[in-house]
C-alpha cells in the first residue's frame, strides 16, 4: 500500500470518527495503515474504534504534544508515504489517488511534502499556503501590524493566492501533510521541542535544506473543519504558539535576531491584543490572552536559558 495514515486525537469526539471513516470509505485502495495517537483523551472519541476496520491505536495516556505524537505514529508507517491528517479533516474521493497519482510522477522528483485543496464548511476554498517568515514578519505580527495595516505589513500566509491552482510553495498547512516516508527518516521526524505549532513549518525548512519542496495540489480536495480540539483551550493554545514562535526564533534566525523577537513578543505584543479584544468587546478574548501571556511570562526564564546555551 502506498499510503499510511497518522491522526493524532486529543478529545476530538465525533470529528475523529468521520475523519477515520472518510478514509476507509475513499481509500481508493491506497492506504495500508490508519494509526491513531491518542493524547490522553477524556472523551469516548476512541469509542468507535471496534467498528470501522483495522485501526493501529496507540494510548500514550498523556499529552504527547503533537510533534512527539505525529512521531510516534510514524513508527508504524510502512508505505512509501505517511499522511499527517488532523481529525478535523475528511477526504474526498479521489484525494488520496489525485495525491499518488502526483507524487509519483515526474513532476514530483523534487517534490517531498503535498498538500491538497481544503474546503470549509462555508464551502470556500481555505487559504493554507504559506511563505517562510523572516524575523521581521514575526515582529510585524507581533506588534500587530499584520492586522491593523494589513496591506502594509502583510502576513506571511498567501492569503493573496486564491489557491484554486497547483503551484510549488514553501509551506503547506499541517492539517493535510503528505510527506515521502523516505525524507520523514531522513530528517528524524518533526522536531518534538515543538509541543504544538510550527513544527510542520519547521520540517518544511529543513526539507527545502535538502532540496525537497513542498507543493499545492487543487486537482485534490478534502474537508476541513479548522479550529479543532484547540478551540477548546484558547489560553492554552495561545502560549504554544507564543513559545512555538520563539523556538522557530532561536533554531532558524541569528541570535541578535531571535532576542529581537522574543522581546517584542514578550513585551510589546500583549498590548495589541488587549487592544483588538476591547475593540471588539470580548472580555473572554482579553481574558484568555491574559492567561496565555500569564503561562508564557512563567516559562520565558527557563526558554531562555535553554535557547543561550542552546
Amino acid at each position: 500500500m502506498a499510503v499510511d495514515v497518522v491522526v493524532v486525537n486529543w478529545n476530538s469526539g465525533r470529528q475523529l470518527q468521520a475523519c477515520i471513516e472518510s478514509v476507509v470509505a475513499f481509500g481508493d485502495g491506497l492506504v495500508g495503515r490508519i494509526v491513531i495517537v491518542d493524547n490522553g483523551s477524556t472523551d469516548d472519541s476512541l469509542s468507535f474504534c471496534r467498528s470501522v476496520g483495522e485501526i493501529t491505536v496507540i494510548r500514550a495516556g498523556e499529552n504527547l504534544g503533537f510533534a512527539r505524537a505525529c512521531n510516534r505514529g510514524a513508527v508504524e508507517a510502512a508505505g512509501e508515504y505517511v499522511l499527517f491528517l488532523n481529525p478535523d479533516v475528511r477526504i474526498m474521493r479521489g484525494t488520496l489517488a489525485g495525491v499518488c497519482e502526483f507524487m509519483s510522477s515526474g513532476a514530483a522528483e523534487s517534490v517531498g511534502i503535498c498538500g491538497v485543496k481544503l474546503v470549509g464548511e462555508d464551502g470556500k476554498v481555505q487559504r493554507g499556503c504559506a511563505r517562510f517568515p523572516g524575523w521581521l514578519h514575526m515582529v510585524s505580527i507581533a506588534v500587530g501590524a499584520s492586522v491593523f495595516l494589513p496591506s502594509l505589513f502583510p502576513s506571511h500566509f498567501m492569503s493573496e493566492f486564491d489557491h484554486e491552482r497547483s503551484r510549488a510553495v514553501d509551506h503547506v498547512i499541517g492539517a493535510f501533510f503528505c510527506v515521502r516516508r523516505g525524507l520523514f527518516e531522513v530528517l528524524g521526524g518533526f522536531d518534538e521541542r515543538f509541543f504544538v505549532y510550527l513544527e510542520d513549518l519547521d520540517f518544511s525548512l529543513r526539507a527545502k535544506a535538502t532540496g525537497r519542496t513542498a507543493y499545492y495540489l487543487a486537482d485534490a480536495a478534502a474537508f476541513h473543519k479548522g479550529g479543532g480540539t484547540s478551540e477548546q483551550v484558547k489560553a492554552h493554545r495561545l502560549f504554544y504558539s507564543l513559545r512555538s514562535r520563539l523556538l522557530y526564533a532561536f533554531k532558524h534566525f541569528s541570535r541578535y535576531q531571535a532576542w529581537i523577537v522574543s522581546a517584542v513578543t514578550l513585551l510589546l505584543e500583549p498590548f495589541p491584543r488587549l487592544l483588538r479584544a476591547a475593540l471588539r468587546r470580548s472580555l473572554p478574548e482579553a481574558r484568555d490572552t491574559v492567561r496565555g501571556y500569564a503561562m508564557l511570562w512563567r516559562d520565558a526564564p527557563g526558554f531562555m536559558r535553554r535557547a543561550l546555551h542552546g
